[in-house]
């Protein structure tokens, strides 16, 4: 279980910038110097307030929603490791917030050309990089997903790869359904994932699963 949140001790930060939380919280005896400090921001959306994660370049590292947050910090954690994250809320907006803004207003475009970085296995990158390839208004099965990235056998490994996707609706692990085009498990629950094919205008063939 993530070690509970902190505030970190410094001087007062300029108006535009929130007093710097250790969301992954520092481990005790840990060297200060060790860990990166990535920023956070937050953006109200019609699925609900979400959660964004930039680096020091302002290259997206996490999207989440706010509900959810507790499974972000884990999935920073496990892929970073414990005490390696410091994040710093800001108000200044970063490219990142800007597309996932027009994504929401209808120009489903904006997210295309985002920069992303992840940690991860090799393959868990493999699959993540896939999900990007999956072009707007389109769904794969697990199994397809699996074919595509030539391990055709893996369908429960992308499956495993696709909800440890720490980049939500930029990296569309949505765009995955069942077999039999049902909208099976997504972090953030199956009713979000029907908003967002919804809005990317694929839901002719999909059915609304009656459980996550």
């Amino acid at each position: 279980m993530l070690m509970g949140a902190t505030i970190a001790s410094g001087n007062r930060q300029p108006a535009s910038v929130a007093v710097a939380t250790d969301v992954v919280s520092m481990s005790k005896g840990s060297n200060s110097m060790n860990y990166r400090t990535f920023t956070l921001e937050r953006l109200d959306t019609p699925t609900g307030p979400i959660l964004i994660v930039t680096d020091e370049e302002r290259v997206l590292r996490a999207v989440d929603w706010e509900d959810h947050e507790p499974r972000m910090q884990r999935l920073l954690q496990r892929h970073y490791g414990n005490g390696a994250i410091r994040l710093n809320e800001t108000a200044r907006p970063s490219a990142a917030r800007g597309a996932l803004r027009a994504y929401f207003d209808g120009h489903i475009e904006a997210l295309r050309a985002l920069p992303t970085a992840t940690q991860g296995t090799d393959f868990q990158r493999t699959v993540w990089s896939a999900l990007r390839d999956i072009p707007i208004g389109e769904t794969v099965s697990y199994g397809g997903l699996a074919a595509k990235i030539g391990r055709p056998t893996a369908a429960r490994a992308v499956g495993l790869a696709n909800g440890a996707n720490p980049i939500a609706i930029v990296v569309p692990c949505h765009r995955v359904i069942g077999a039999d085009a049902s909208l099976t498990g997504f972090g953030g629950g199956v009713e979000r994932k029907h908003w967002l094919l919804a809005h990317e205008g694929k839901l002719r063939d999909v059915a609304l699963a009656s459980h996550a």
